[in-house]
């Protein structure tokens, strides 16, 4: 589904496990596309052959960027990246170098889904170990897709969540910090902090945000004035 220009939006499949969304920022041609999240285990066949429906080559995705680590986003990467060996893996700095270091709480995020999932997929230790091309940290501009688009530090649902935010056109890409139905990301796994969520959620709440998307559940493309904020708000005394 096109979103915006050069924004592409490719609905997650969640089963037992949810799914995350993917986004591609790019236009199919360009020879520069840039994805998002790549989702579960198991989900890298429906997520390329909707990245070719889209119309694009393959052999254009020139990076993989994560809003975050957590399994649900970076699951199947090992098998884009068989496809696409060629593409770069871009993470914030605070979940890079604990993947290249083959920390996998960072993805499993608790002891008990570690074993879950690797008695459910079959997944051995080690499989999450990865090279970072480059590191990202608050404030970095990026041109993706012909647009600017700054990395915002928003940790508190993982330690390197990340948004990324497209001022000229108001589009908010927040990962699992706040979603479209008033909910927001968990904080009770590795690295997360419910104090740190509110200060995450305040931040954004200070942007114009008209194109609000997630890494689940539903987008929104006319987010109503002072959405964030209100979301900040109701959550607020449970963010300790």
């Amino acid at each position: 589904m096109k979103v915006k220009d050069a924004v592409y939006f490719i609905h997650g499949q969640d089963e037992l496990i949810p799914d995350s969304h993917t986004y591609v920022l790019g236009e199919p041609g360009s020879g520069d596309a840039t994805v998002i999240d790549v989702g579960l285990m198991g989900k890298s066949e429906y997520k390329l052959s909707s990245i070719e429906r889209l119309g694009f080559d393959l052999k254009e995705i020139r990076r993989v960027l994560m809003t975050h680590t957590h399994i649900d986003h970076i699951g199947c990467l090992p098998e884009i990246l068989e496809t696409v060996p060629h593409a770069e893996l871009w993470v914030h700095e605070a979940e890079g170098l604990p993947l290249e270091q083959g920390d996998e709480r960072i993805v499993y995020g608790m002891e008990m889904f570690r074993s879950m999932c690797q008695a459910q997929y079959g997944i051995p230790d080690g499989k999450f170990k990865f090279q970072v091309h480059r590191k990202l940290s608050d404030g970095d501009a990026l041109d993706l897709g012909g647009a600017s688009w700054q990395v915002i530090h928003i940790p508190g649902h993982s330690p390197g969540s990340i948004a990324l935010y497209d001022a000229e056109r108001k589009i908010l890409i927040p990962g699992d910090t706040v979603y479209a139905d008033f909910a927001i990301g968990r904080f009770d796994l590795h690295g997360a902090s419910g104090s740190q969520l509110r200060q995450s959620l305040t931040r954004l709440a200070e942007l114009e945000v008209g194109v609000l998307l997630p890494g689940h559940n539903s987008i929104l493309t006319n987010v109503p004035s002072g959405y964030i904020a209100e979301v900040a708000k109701q959550w607020g005394p449970y963010l300790r």
